[in-house]
């Protein structure tokens, strides 16, 4: 649906839209297709005159485990796909801030890097109680052009949004939604989130849309005011000798 690629499975049941990422072999890892699906996604699903809601999860054990290591190392390497996938970053983020229905995110296992970002762009997020949050872009060698520390500081403290980023810090779905970056723990988050976006969709639609739409100027905001510089940054982080060697023993460790 949406000419989505193979790694995203979307699915219709009525007004809502189910979105699977769908990769499970793989964690849901972040290769090129699904990178390139995700920046089309949103308008798409926006445009859409049929969707009222919709629910983001992953397939298997992971919501998603972050980027490939494979497809890092491509982008160190390769300039033009670096520059498609930095622009494409861009456009997830923005995408998902301005998109029109509410998202509700069902966490069914971690959530890294961009799968973590995924999550804190969603409007309503439930968390499996094994899952996780994290941001380990920096551990890596990267700046987090489009990861939590984009949206962390309009959810919990900048001193916590800080300690996060920098360290790559595991936040337990206990401690996530203790912060405010998670709203409920749930043993079948699929299942609670499906509940939740039901029940907003049985609400005056453009009430629902409006009101949305006027807490994620806030969001948007936010983003705009930092987005230019993160994106030219990680452009940057990708061509460090630092960032390399991390992806050389990476991709090493699993040959």
């Amino acid at each position: 649906m949406y000419g989505m690629p193979d790694e995203i499975d979307v699915t219709a049941e009525g007004a809502l839209r189910i979105i699977t990422l769908n990769r499970p072999d793989a964690l849901n890892a972040v290769n090129d297709d699904l990178h390139a699906g995700l920046a089309t996604l949103w308008t798409r699903l926006s445009e859409d005159p049929d969707v009222r809601g919709a629910v983001i999860t992953g397939r298997g054990r992971a919501f998603s485990a972050g980027g490939d290591f494979a497809y890092l190392k491509e982008l160190s390497e390769d300039a033009p796909l670096r520059a498609k996938t930095i622009r494409h970053g861009r456009e997830i983020v923005l995408g998902m801030a301005r998109c029109r229905v509410p998202v509700i995110a069902a966490v069914n296992g971690p959530a890294v890097g961009l799968g973590c970002s995924l999550v804190a762009l969603s409007d309503v997020v439930y968390m499996a109680p094994e899952a996780y949050l994290a941001d380990p872009h920096v551990q890596v060698g990267l700046v987090a052009a489009d990861g939590g520390p984009l949206t962390w500081p309009l959810q919990i403290s900048l001193l916590q949004a800080k300690e996060f980023a920098l360290t790559g810090t595991r936040i337990t779905a206990e401690r996530a939604v203790a912060l405010g970056l998670a709203n409920h723990i749930a043993d079948d988050p699929v299942s609670e989130a499906i509940a939740c976006v039901k029940k907003i969709m049985e609400l005056p639609q453009q009430a629902v849309e409006s009101t949305k739409r006027m807490l994620n100027i806030h969001l948007e905001r936010s983003v705009l005011a930092s987005l230019d510089y993160a994106n030219a940054a990680e452009d940057l982080s990708f061509q460090t000798d630092d960032f390399r060697a991390t992806v050389t023993r990476a991709t090493a460790a699993k040959s």
